[in-house]
């Protein structure tokens, strides 16, 4: 029973409680909208596992994807100065639609992780890729510890998202 405790401290101070959220909130519709602007609607968020939002096509039933909060799936990655708190979107084929950094505390984010080119190159992304700063990821700047962190927490947040949501392509025999 004491390591159960300990357990439950741990959860509480590297996951951040959060207020359930509806796509009824203005600012939460618009930030699901930037990272899926090809979804007609959006589910309140599932709990899971992983917690998400589905993103819907017009006609309100087709699922085209799922969004998520990193740091909801990925609560102990951490910039230079804490967590980084991005939305991020896939599709149902493993292809990121769009990321969006809401929240972070580094000191030189604005050199970073802020400005919109960092959070555009994911577009399009497919989970499958390496995601590797310097690599198929540009540095943007020299905070290798931010970007490098930011990236590990789209890049497995989104493929924990698509393992349990999203059903493999199917194979040719």
């Amino acid at each position: 029973m004491r390591n159960l405790g300990s357990f439950l401290l741990l959860v509480a101070l590297f996951v951040p409680f959060a207020a359930p959220q509806t796509p009824n909130d203005a600012k939460l519709l618009g930030q699901l909208q930037k990272v899926f602007p090809a979804a007609a609607s959006f589910s309140t968020k599932q709990a899971g596992p992983p917690r998400h939002f589905a993103a819907y096509a017009a006609d309100g039933k087709t699922i085209l994807g799922y969004c998520f909060w990193t740091t909801e799936l990925e609560p102990l990655e951490r910039g230079y100065d804490g967590p980084i708190k991005m939305l991020v979107g896939v599709d149902t084929k493993g292809v990121l639609t769009g990321v969006l950094v809401t929240e972070h505390h580094e000191p030189y984010g604005n050199f970073s992780v802020e400005p919109p080119r960092f959070a555009a190159q994911f577009k399009g992304k497919s989970i499958r890729d390496e995601f590797k700063v310097g690599k198929d990821i540009d540095a943007v700047s020299s905070a290798t510890i931010t970007i490098t962190s930011s990236t590990r927490a789209i890049r497995n947040s989104a493929r924990r998202v698509a393992q349990a949501l999203i059903a493999p392509p199917a194979t040719n025999k």
